[in-house]
């Protein structure tokens, strides 16, 4: 069985590979993408919130948000409607996600629509905030995961759903509240607490 060795020791025999990765810039890094995610979540939780905000116009930039009633119509054509080629099916061609999402959550819609507000709200949320990081990572890949087998079969440009969810894998793995998030003051006052989700 080999010894544990501590990182110090390590640097000392290889100087050259500690200089490799400064770990409080890598900290910092991660800390931008966790914030930047929990942006985009809690954005669009808003929007589902109060709809007026689903509509973004600054001078030249227009953009928008998805809405509750905006997700429930984007869930039901992506399931139920979309054609990719003339002739061909329509919705969604993932064996058996046509009749859990029209018969489980579009059948209960106004529980579901709720969910997805408290996911990306709270998840949003604890994301800019650096708060239990890698739990709210975790829900939210869930939520990004399930749109990812939505489009499974829509003809989407190839890396549209795994630029969202690939980062989420990370920041439910790696501990990306311990800078400029809360994450980082509990693990400094609890060490007993430096373990997943922290």
């Amino acid at each position: 069985m080999q010894p544990v060795t501590s990182p110090d020791s390590v640097a000392t025999r290889h100087p050259e590979t500690a200089r490799l990765v400064d770990p409080v810039l890598f900290g910092r890094g991660m800390a931008v993408i966790r914030i930047f995610f929990g942006i985009i979540l809690l954005a669009n939780g808003l929007a589902k919130l109060e709809p007026s905000l689903g509509r973004i116009d600054l001078g030249p930039y227009h953009a928008n948000l998805v809405t509750r009633d905006g997700a429930r119509s984007i869930l039901n054509f992506e399931v139920n409607e979309r054609q990719v080629v003339r002739d061909g099916p329509r919705g969604t061609e993932v064996p058996g996600l046509s009749p859990f999402v029209n018969d489980v959550i579009l059948a209960n819609w106004g529980i579901f629509q709720w969910v997805v507000v408290g996911i990306e709200v709270i998840g949003g949320g604890l994301l800019i905030l650096g708060l239990a990081t890698r739990a709210a990572a975790l829900v939210a890949l869930g939520q990004q995961l399930f749109l990812a087998l939505v489009y499974l079969s829509s003809n989407r440009w190839a890396f549209e759903q795994p630029h969202e969810y690939v980062p989420l894998v990370v920041l439910a793995l790696v501990p990306a509240g311990r800078i400029w998030g809360l994450d980082g003051a509990i693990v400094r006052d609890r060490p007993a607490l430096r373990r997943w989700p922290f």
